[in-house]
């Protein structure tokens, strides 16, 4: 599998809140979601309830887009991935492994009624102003 490069990886792993951008009929939507991330299989991992916007739009319509991003006045500093890709239900052995790896970092969902979900992305640009300014590195699927 074409991974994405470690500094990309590193990145999304620090970090836990996703903005997710979602569009039917024209309208765009976003959403901000708690992920787990699976370096294995290069995938998000979260939940969310099948009656939000989202969600209604991402089952008329699974390709997404999104960032996670390092919040911070310093523009030498500032770090963001930005990304596309696709969304879907996982299944079989897939949902054990990405419901575990979920329930690993958020116990709490357990108790909630909302649906399990992986964000595939197919490409990822990381903005890293540390690496210098505006270094982006790009991975593409």
């Amino acid at each position: 599998m074409n991974k994405p490069d470690k500094k990309i990886i590193n990145f999304i792993q620090k970090h836990h809140v996703l903005t997710l951008a979602t569009s039917t009929d024209n309208i765009p939507w976003c959403a901000n979601c708690f992920y787990v991330y699976s370096e294995e299989d290069n995938v998000f991992i979260f939940t969310s309830d099948h009656n939000t916007k989202h969600i209604k739009d991402v089952k008329e319509n699974n390709a997404v887009a999104g960032s996670v991003v390092l919040e911070t006045p310093a523009v030498g500093k500032i770090q963001g991935i930005q990304f596309t890709g696709k969304m879907y239900v996982p299944k079989n052995d897939l949902f054990k492994k990405a419901n575990k790896l979920y329930l690993k970092k958020y116990p709490f969902a357990k108790l909630m009624n909302t649906q399990l979900w992986i964000l595939s992305p197919n490409f990822i640009k990381l903005t890293d102003n540390r690496l210098g300014f505006g270094k982006k590195l790009t991975w593409n699927k």
